[in-house]
């Protein structure tokens, strides 16, 4: 009888990860295609770089302005309840891309791709916790492993599909707007943003059925308060503000999600400013993800037998630092490979920078994970940082007599400096910040 029931929980055990993992599909498809709506956006809209990155901006604010509000809905409809209200947010915002392809206005655009950041931020903050808690703790950095496989296979999928429905032809459209008067202008640019009205509304209907599928999946309903603390209780007396090593981990997390953005996100667009087609750009963002599924699988195998957690994120800091180098210093096929090298840098951060950042933090764990939750926002902030940088680059390096086009090649690779800080911070944590335990020390 033991026997047939350690069986039984094991295949629902089993089934549950594979549905979680399916969740974490899901969001990472959404989130990656990003990469290829940033240089759609921008010829549709006639944007300019730090325009275009409004992008990322509107999908990665969302979880600054839901991240508290999603734990308190969590609170009330439970888990399972809460992943398919996300799942169905983030079906109407894949519905309003058909009205703002209609108007061919950018902050319509703008509000769908935020409403699905929402859901997403509803569904990130239900799914994180619960496949930690949906088995022993101990096993818990593999699953989370599992999922980021997961999430990342699905990005370098997402971008490929539309990429290949979005930038298809972007080349000869640009190519014709330079010389088009205003009626051939419009009638090619509205024929363009005519073409992300069947992907949107295929992904509408596939995100309202599997909302309303998670409520009927076999999905044990875990209540929050099973997720154990195991954290060094001393000290709980004390302010949250009075733990440096948590702030520290909070901005270790906010620059390295924009530093990640910027590696999935611009390699596209930065890849046609070198003078590549839409048509060879549009795998680049594939090679990033690529590079992180292959360090998840390592991660997976090295830690902690191997690997330490603080030693990989030591090493993944410095890899950063010395893969933004190189793209400063290369151009060309070159230049691309060393972005898409980022995806090996940034692959073991977010997983460490957790367990460092939480540690000793007893009964305020949980609006730690919050603030964590929250520094997701440096998606937001720092890719249009970099698109500011490169249209003022842009500018300064035309005025000095350069042509436009080696203008925005020049200007697109020396922006990547902006890495260097985001990696030079994730290693003051590895080393030092996440050691400090007090502002003064006694």
């Amino acid at each position: 009888m033991n026997i047939a029931e350690n069986h039984k929980n094991s295949k629902n055990m089993t089934m549950s990860i594979a549905i979680i993992a399916g969740l974490f599909f899901i969001f990472g498809f959404v989130t990656w295609i990003n990469g290829a709506l940033i240089p759609f956006m921008k010829t549709i809209n006639e944007l300019t770089d730090a325009q275009s990155y409004l992008v990322a901006s509107a999908s990665y604010i969302s979880f600054v302005v839901m991240a508290l509000p999603a734990s308190f809905i969590l609170s009330k409809i439970g888990y399972k309840k809460g992943m398919s209200l996300g799942l169905i947010i983030m079906g109407v915002g894949a519905l309003i891309f058909i009205p703002a392809a209609e108007a061919r206005t950018y902050w319509v655009f703008l509000t769908g791709i935020f409403i699905q950041g929402v859901g997403m931020t509803l569904l990130q903050t239900a799914a994180n916790p619960y496949i930690t808690i949906l088995g022993p703790l101990e096993s818990g950095a593999k699953r989370i492993a599992i999922m980021g496989i997961a999430n990342k296979t699905a990005g370098a999928l997402g971008s490929l599909i539309f990429g290949a429905l979005l930038l298809s032809g972007i080349d000869t459209v640009k190519e014709k707007l330079e010389t088009a008067g205003y009626e051939e202008k419009e009638l090619l640019l509205n024929t363009m943003a005519d073409s992300v009205f069947m992907p949107y509304l295929i992904m509408a209907l596939v995100l309202f059925v599997l909302g309303i599928l998670i409520r009927k999946a076999p999905l044990p309903e875990i209540q929050s308060s099973e997720l154990s603390e195991n954290n060094d209780q001393k000290d709980t007396e004390k302010s949250i503000f009075q733990f440096p090593h948590l702030w520290l981990g909070v901005l270790a997390l906010f620059v390295y999600v924009g530093a990640e953005v910027i590696a999935g996100d611009t390699i596209i667009s930065y890849g046609i400013s070198l003078g590549f087609t839409g048509e060879e750009a549009k795998f680049f963002t594939t090679y990033t993800l690529a590079a992180m599924v292959v360090t998840y699988g390592l991660g997976v195998f090295l830690i902690p037998k191997y690997l330490k957690q603080g030693a990989a994120l030591k090493i993944s800091a410095i890899l950063g630092i010395i893969f933004s180098i190189c793209i400063l210093c290369t151009t060309g096929l070159v230049s691309i490979l060393f972005v898409a090298a980022l995806g090996v840098a940034n692959a073991l951060v977010w997983p460490a920078i957790w367990p460092l950042t939480l540690k000793g933090l007893g009964k305020h764990t949980k609006t730690a994970s919050a603030l964590l939750i929250m520094s997701i926002s440096g998606g937001a902030i720092i890719p249009p940082l970099y698109g500011r940088i490169v249209d003022a680059n842009k500018i300064d390096l035309v005025s000095q007599g350069l042509n436009s086009t080696e203008a925005i090649a020049l200007a697109a690779t020396q922006s990547y400096w902006i890495l260097i800080p985001c990696y030079a911070i994730i290693l003051f944590f590895a080393m030092w910040g996440h050691s400090l335990k007090s502002w003064i020390k006694n």
